[in-house]
């Protein structure tokens, strides 16, 4: 791999804009193009984020030999397909999560990365979190000692959305679970592993969307207690409790810059700002493995994304989720 590898972007929305702005502070990245289903979208966004090259079409960008490796910020329904042709088109990449919508989706992309010997990773920004790797060190270190509890939740108002938009309409995947539901899952994933069994209830918008949606994860000597939705705001710390102490993750815990450990009568902080907004991390880490030729990462793997998209699935089972289009 190159000393400076070149990034294109698959779908010019807000978050990929939150994204090539932490691009910038990467020094061994660039931006290279923007693709877009409208030429002029691609052609405002490169100006603006200062790609040299704008396309109307995916397919012009899977086709630009500067392009090493293509960021996926569509809707969640285009995240396979999309990742899928430009790997089979032999170009690295780093897609939105959720990887896939669902176990089989995320199965088949994976499959066509080892096909075409391509790197491909789940964009779960918070695993390169630096306060959530410090926090994931402590709890593998022992400070908490035996972890039995963890709440952790995400919530946002999202009601006033259009409802033809990709929040709130089920033909895009919309709802909850998917959108912003995964983060809690995720950090219960990291901390305790797979649950025993998942309990899960939802309520839907009138477009059949579902709107928020309660979790309890049971494990053999802990339980974790979730939440996600799209109907009020939520403070967003993050707790973990163990045996000999606590951790409480400053909110927005997803993207936080600090958290304080409680042991007995001590109380220890972690003050740990972020570069910019926070991408920047897992940025570098696609970095890292494309030049030690590293066809996934060590710190999120594919069946990382396995198993958080299995969990997933048994979420929307078990609160009766479905999409129109898995009918």
């Amino acid at each position: 791999m190159k000393d400076v590898i070149g990034w294109g972007i698959l779908g010019p929305g807000k978050i990929a804009q939150s994204f090539v702005n932490d691009l910038k502070l990467v020094e061994d990245g660039i931006l290279v193009a923007a693709a877009s289903r409208s030429l002029e979208r691609a052609q405002t966004f490169a100006k603006e984020y200062g790609a040299a090259q704008a396309f109307g079409s995916y397919e012009e960008l899977f086709a630009c030999d500067e392009v090493d490796v293509i960021y996926i910020a569509t809707p969640h329904t285009g995240h396979m397909e999309w990742a899928i042709k430009a790997m089979q088109a032999g170009k690295h990449v780093l897609c939105e999560k959720p990887l896939g919508i669902n176990l089989a989706e995320v199965q088949q992309m994976i499959a066509v990365a080892k096909e075409n010997n391509v790197f491909l990773m789940e964009a779960l920004w918070s695993r390169f979190n630096p306060s959530i790797q410090k926090v994931k060190e402590h709890v593998a270190n022992g400070d908490l000692g035996k972890v039995s509890y963890l709440h952790a939740d995400f919530a946002f108002y999202g009601l006033d959305k259009e409802e033809g938009g990709r929040i709130l309409n089920p033909d895009l995947a919309g709802g909850s679970i998917l959108d912003i539901g995964i983060y809690p899952i995720f950090l219960t994933y990291l901390i305790l592993g797979k649950p025993q069994n998942i309990q899960a209830t939802s309520n839907f918008h009138k477009t059949g969307a579902e709107i928020q949606t309660s979790m309890i994860f049971d494990y053999e000597d802990a339980q974790a207690i979730l939440y996600s939705g799209l109907t009020s705001n939520s403070e967003m710390r993050a707790e973990i409790q163990g045996s000999k102490g606590a951790i409480f993750i400053d909110p927005r815990w997803h993207e936080t810059q600090g958290f304080s450990i409680h042991i007995g009568e001590s109380e220890e902080r972690y003050d740990l700002p972020t570069k910019g907004k926070g991408y920047a991390y897992e940025i570098t880490e696609v970095h890292k493995c494309l030049k030690e030729n590293k066809l996934q990462s060590d710190l999120w793997n594919h069946q990382n994304s396995i198993d958080l998209i299995t969990l997933l699935d048994e979420v929307r089972r078990k609160a009766g989720v479905v999409f129109p289009f898995e009918r």
